[in-house]
């Protein structure tokens, strides 16, 4: 299966039935009088959140989608059939957006949630509704209206509390299967991870969260180069994100300039995203011997002027990993606590995402016009890597 998470359609919702015109015609009764129908109404488009979807990839095979059509009205006071409504399966965590707009319809965050896109269009008037003492014989009808009609773009992006930022083979997917159930591909080579991960991570008894693991990120990310810059708009709905920096690099480079690498690429794809709550993870103590350990962290800690908070992990023996799942429990019940608390602070947060969600968009929109335009330096292959039919790869969200 491929993985798509932006699919562009359009749906035209039906459009209402004609009024008739018609009078009355049977035996032994003279002028008997107006009796056309109404038409019916035209049928709806609706998008419902599926928790059994995990993909866009339907919608890019079949992009046209439209709702039935309200029968004419008939003779004898027959009112037209409705048009069926048609409700399109989307997965949770779909943000549905006006292609031509670029206004925000709606998030579905819930399992169940529907949305009304494309209103369908209203019946018309049979001539019995214009009868009156003055005039007994009308032959006024009305038209159904027209449906509407929308060009729409989806964008999927995971439901995750915690995100995980990082260089290729930084840990992140060693640390995700240290923590919860999931299973990632994991490897001693770069770039293992080529599709978002997510784990749930349940701490104890009905106190549990989830984490989101995307492809890494690599200097130049911010101008397209890489996967990770195409994934990091799912970080855009998480709580708090984890910088995990890998303390022996194998490749021998310097732990602190890797680190500061990741901090630039985040701030030129979204500001709002590189301001969000982040915890520094030193992760790999288990590959610097004992007496330097302390020295290396109190470094690389200084040297990027870090003032959050700061793990020490070992992902692969699982050092340090459930002590880091129990404070992150904590700030999320905290933060949750809070919002609930001060309706202010929840719609805050909310308009932190719709924010960090248009600069997403925007910044890989320029990243898509500077491709096809030759804008982007060594640009000479005919591989578009913003293609989402290149990525001929499985994903299966594990839970």
């Amino acid at each position: 299966m491929k993985f798509v998470d932006e699919a562009p359609i359009y749906v035209k919702a039906g459009n209402g039935g004609n009024g008739c015109l018609s009078f009355r015609r049977e035996k032994f009764v003279e002028k008997g009088g107006p009796d056309g129908g109404d038409g019916g109404d035209g049928g709806s488009v609706y998008l419902e959140a599926d928790e059994s979807l995990n993909t866009l990839v339907d919608y890019r095979y079949q992009p046209r989608y439209s709702a039935g059509s309200g029968e004419q009205g008939r003779g004898r006071n027959c009112t037209g059939a409705k048009g069926d409504d048609l409700v399109l399966k989307v997965p949770v965590g779909t943000t549905i957006i006006d292609a031509e707009t670029g206004e925000t319809l709606g998030d579905m965050t819930a399992a169940g949630e529907c949305l009304l896109v494309a209103q369908g269009g209203f019946h018309g008037l049979g001539n019995t509704r214009f009868k009156s003492s003055t005039n007994r014989a009308p032959r006024q009808t009305t038209k159904g209206t027209p449906g509407e009609e929308r060009h729409l773009k989806l964008e999927l992006k995971v439901l995750a509390d915690v995100g995980m930022l990082g260089l290729p083979n930084a840990g992140k997917s060693t640390f995700i299967r240290a923590v919860s159930a999931a299973k990632p591909k994991v490897a001693n080579y770069p770039f293992t991870t080529l599709v978002p991960n997510l784990g749930v991570v349940k701490v104890e008894k009905h106190r549990s969260f989830v984490i989101a693991d995307i492809p890494g990120l690599i200097e130049g990310a911010a101008e397209g180069a890489g996967l990770g810059i195409r994934f990091l708009k799912h970080l855009t709905r998480c709580r708090v994100l984890l910088h995990l920096v890998d303390l022996a690099p194998f490749d021998g480079s310097d732990p602190v300039e890797n680190a500061l690498a990741i901090e630039r690429e985040l701030e030129s794809f979204s500001p709002t995203l590189a301001a969000r709550e982040r915890w520094l993870v030193l992760n790999k103590t288990d590959l610097v011997p004992a007496g330097e350990l302390d020295q290396r962290c109190e470094e690389i800690v200084q040297a990027l002027g870090w003032e959050g908070p700061v793990f020490r992990v070992a992902a692969i023996r699982g050092e340090g990993t459930d002590a880091l799942a129990g404070r992150l429990m904590d700030y999320l019940d905290e933060r949750r606590a809070a919002e609930e608390a001060d309706p202010e602070e929840a719609e805050a947060e909310l308009e932190a995402q719709r924010q960090m969600q248009r600069e997403a968009r925007e910044r890989i929109q320029e990243l898509r016009e500077a491709r096809k335009s030759g804008r982007r330096a060594g640009d000479d292959d005919d591989d578009d890597d913003w293609d989402d039919d290149d990525h001929d790869v499985e994903i299966e969200y594990r839970r």
